[in-house]
């Protein structure tokens, strides 16, 4: 186990912004009064900018049954609020049909550090030890709903995120909610909300096609917590998180397998699940304590698919292990295709493989690896075909390297393309298809800096390219205060996590559930129209705007407003 002596709870509920570098716009001179309206939430609301766009005090969406509309609500404010709050009614029709808003998100959009792209704007990717180098500033980003009231101070915007679910059973129909903005007790202003409910439904989250896979690092939120890792108080700590990953879709669970598989990139390193024991003998055990107890509570939660096992390539062939001979932990320097690779991992496997199918678990076991030399690749396999030739092998990688039919699950860059046969042939084979993003991409991506309606692009992006969903390389690998500041000695700010400690969500992860949301809606509507290619063709000529490459001109909210607006006319 790894001590906590010096680990205390970080803040949770209260917590305070860090100072704006940026000063407060001479705009404000002409604001003489609160300024509250919707607003977009394709928009990062400066703290301190006021409102500039046209004031709305009504606004009407489209949604299907089973959907989660957003909306955001600004307020800027001209004089001191003590005590901002909002109240929101239920959604009345004029037939009498309700829809309840007691369990909707309402939240503050909090603002924390962030920085931006490379100095060439090609990504986020290299070490970032002096912060000074990039033009940081306060963006609006997590969602902060376990405050009810918030202090705004005078010249300083606040938006506030809602979120509403549209049930599954509503009845088609307008809908009218009143948003009211209190200071305290005092009323400020009442807004009007409208949901056009249309026939169409979604699936639940637990029965989406979409393949989502946010790598999750339970070491963040043992440390953050102050909780010894893999204690009772650990896993009570983990369940909101993983319940905002499971109402996203996610299904997959991650486990290292052996110690830092990523070579502590993160600033929580992630540590093996599996105990690697040498005995006085000399010969090898394997303890998989810590990996069942992982493995159970995350089915037990809710997420019951797929378990990525990490790595047997990692960044550094360096593995940890305890050798009861000295009584301490000892590490092995050794390569893939060597006798004692061959030896331990062997060993490992074969444990592994009995394990697992013990458990009933070895059927959705992947074997996963990062890209890597594809003769080491290829040696990797082999071992793992000897061990159990049934084995699901994972792998986040290059198309060029010729080894897809080995793989259960292929995942690839945004820039890489699948031809359209290699995706048949996957298809036909049961296998899964999916892209990811990471440091690489200037856009789409989900940093803090990111407009919004980039996160929403990647779900409509998989629909376009009829991928099975999207990877990202972490959903809370947090920094050391990432409530304040989302900025990290590695890549650019907000790559290591989309959810906040406290279990808030974030514009980003908001929309990147509104891009599933897109995806489903598309997989539905071409099951509907299978046997009508005039519609087929509509839904393709919607979706080919989602180019990458088109973003820098158009932007990603242009792009997907328009489609979403077009889909839900279908």
């Amino acid at each position: 186990m790894i001590s906590t002596a010096l680990w205390a709870q970080q803040p949770i509920t209260v917590y305070n912004e860090l100072p704006n570098p940026k000063p407060t716009t001479a705009t404000w001179q002409s604001v003489q009064n609160n300024v509250i309206s919707w607003g977009s939430t394709d928009v990062r609301y400066k703290k301190e900018a006021p409102f500039s766009g046209s004031i709305a005090g009504t606004i009407t969406q489209t949604a299907w049954r089973g959907e989660r509309i957003s909306q955001q609500l600004v307020v800027s404010a001209a004089t001191p609020i003590k005590q901002l709050r909002i109240e929101l009614s239920d959604l009345k029709s004029s037939k009498g049909n309700t829809i309840s808003t007691q369990k909707a998100l309402k939240g503050f959009v909090r603002y924390v550090m962030t920085d931006g792209l490379n100095k060439d704007g090609q990504g986020g990717c290299g070490v970032r030890p002096d912060h000074s180098i990039y033009d940081s500033s306060l963006v609006a980003d997590a969602i902060d709903h376990l405050n009810s009231t918030i202090a705004v101070s005078q010249k300083t915007t606040q938006a506030v995120w809602i979120g509403i679910d549209v049930p599954q059973t509503a009845v088609p129909g307008l809908y009218t909610a009143t948003a009211t903005v209190n200071d305290g007790n005092t009323v400020l202003k009442k807004l009007t909300l409208r949901i056009n409910v249309i026939k169409h439904t979604l699936p639940t989250a637990d029965n989406q096609m979409f393949h989502l896979d946010l790598w999750q690092n339970p070491f963040a939120i043992a440390r953050y917590h102050g909780v010894e890792p893999w204690s009772d108080a650990h896993l009570e700590a983990m369940k909101p998180y993983v319940q905002l990953y499971r109402e996203a879709g996610g299904r997959s669970i991650t486990c290292s397998i052996m110690h830092r598989p990523w070579n502590g990139q993160t600033y929580d390193p992630f540590r093996s699940m599996i105990t690697w024991t040498k005995k006085v003998d000399g010969t090898w055990s394997f303890d998989f304590t810590v990996f069942d107890k992982l493995v159970e509570f995350m089915r037990t939660e809710g997420i019951k698919g797929n378990i990525y096992c990490y790595s047997m390539i990692p960044w550094a062939l360096s593995f940890r292990y305890f050798d009861q001979a000295s009584d301490e932990f000892k590490y092995l320097n050794m390569e893939p295709g060597s006798a004692l690779y061959t030896e331990v991992w062997g060993k490992l496997l074969r444990d592994f493989a009995a394990h697992l199918k013990a458990k009933g678990w070895f059927d959705h076991t992947y074997l996963s690896m990062d890209e890597r030399e594809l003769d080491v690749m290829k040696k990797t396999i082999a071992l793992i075909r000897e061990a159990d030739p049934n084995f699901k092998i994972s792998l986040a990688g290059s198309l060029k390297n010729g080894i897809s039919s080995e793989l259960s699950d292929f995942c690839v860059s945004l820039k890489d393309k699948y031809t359209e046969e290699m995706k048949r042939e996957r298809k036909a084979q049961g296998k899964l298809t999916t892209y990811y993003t990471c440091c690489t991409e200037p856009y789409p991506n989900t940093f803090t800096f990111s407009p919004p309606a980039e996160a929403e692009f990647l779900g409509w992006y998989a629909a376009k390219e009829n991928l099975d969903g999207y990877l990202r390389w972490s959903i809370w690998s947090w920094v050391e205060n990432p409530l304040q500041d989302s900025r990290f000695d590695n890549w650019a700010a907000g790559d290591t996590y989309m959810i906040y400690p406290g279990a808030r969500s974030s514009i980003r992860f908001e929309r990147l559930k509104a891009g599933i949301q897109a995806y489903e809606k598309v997989r539905l509507l071409r099951e509907e129209f299978k046997n009508s290619p005039a519609k087929l063709k509509k839904i393709n000529q919607i979706l080919t705007s989602f180019d990458e490459h088109r973003i820098p001109k158009e932007g990603a909210a242009k792009i997907v407003n328009k489609a979403r607006a077009e889909i839900n006319r279908l």
